[in-house]
């Protein structure tokens, strides 16, 4: 999907530094649901026989295991706020809001797609974030790649 470069967004794009207080709310409830996957992780491993001070073994199978739970959590938490609502927990205090950049619904793919190039850009040190600063629309990686505008809204 390309953005027409003279079709003007329906609201202002989100600035950067209202994503990022906005991501930095949802550190905190995605802080708690991975505490919760790695509760389960530790019961199942002293479950299977180990003692209960031992840890999961650095860069283990079972780790790399309990990552991938982590991020499909996370994920799930994401999507799933956008699709009900455009917003997640952090975006709320900051009027922020999701929306497709046709206008249409957004379909559960493309979030997904938003929420893995979010993370690509997290784990390059955040340089999709930052490219929104240069982009001539103010859009970030994962809202090119997913066909999506973080929108604010005004004041009630």
């Amino acid at each position: 999907m390309t953005i027409a470069a003279d079709a003007p967004p329906a609201r202002p794009s989100a600035l950067l530094p209202r994503r990022l207080a906005a991501l930095f709310y949802d550190v905190w409830p995605v802080l708690a649901l991975w505490m919760l996957v790695s509760a389960v992780f530790t019961v199942g491993y002293t479950l299977a026989g180990h003692a209960a001070r031992e840890n999961i073994h650095p860069f283990s199978g079972l780790q790399w295991l309990l990552w991938l739970c982590c991020w499909i959590v996370a994920g799930i938490y994401a999507t799933a706020s956008w699709k009900r609502g455009g917003q997640t927990l952090g975006m709320r205090p900051w009027h922020l809001h999701l929306r497709a950049i046709d206008g249409g619904p957004i379909g559960t793919g493309a979030l997904w797609v938003r929420y893995a190039v979010g993370t690509l850009s997290l784990l390059c040190g955040g340089l999709g974030f930052w490219w929104a600063l240069v982009d001539r629309q103010r859009l970030t990686w994962h809202d090119r790649a997913s066909g999506t505008r973080l929108v604010k809204l005004p004041k009630p």
